[in-house]
């Protein structure tokens, strides 16, 4: 995981590395999801990559912070291959972070530890096949989470 603080000393921005896997499907309709898991079944139709080297658990607190409110517009940005991917959401104050295994963006307002944004504008099925498909033949993913204040 990489961070960077801004000029008043809180991080805005965490980038982390996981790997696609050959059971990725992409066809869930409200959230999407990447897990520090090593295997995934065909039923994890919302999983896009395993084996994250970043869990919500790991991220600077003060990125955390600056989730917590429903002001914050939170940013997913996933690259593999030569296809890319972004989803705009917004924050929460129940955001805690504290989930030790897996990242969840959700298109609903439902929030428990591994939830890092609500009001997704996009949920796994919806996104670029030429992403989807990549990481179905195991590329690698960088995710840059960025929050905006």
């Amino acid at each position: 995981m990489s961070e960077g603080p801004d000029a008043d000393g809180a991080v805005r921005e965490v980038t982390f590395a996981a790997t696609g896997h050959e059971h990725v499907s992409a066809e869930h309709t409200s959230t999407f999801e990447v897990t520090s898991d090593d295997w995934l079944t065909p039923a994890g139709d919302c999983i896009l990559a395993v084996e994250a080297d970043t869990t919500p658990a790991d991220v600077p607190r003060s990125f955390v912070a600056a989730c917590r409110s429903h002001d914050a517009t939170v940013v997913a940005e996933f690259a593999a291959a030569d296809a890319t991917e972004t989803v705009t959401g917004r924050g929460h104050p129940d955001l805690t972070y504290e989930g030790d295994r897996s990242m969840v963006g959700r298109t609903s307002d439902y929030v428990d530890e591994r939830t890092i944004m609500v009001g997704a504008d996009k949920a796994a099925a919806d996104f670029d096949r030429r992403l989807v498909t990549a990481l179905e033949r195991g590329a690698p993913l960088t995710v840059t989470l960025r929050v905006e204040p």
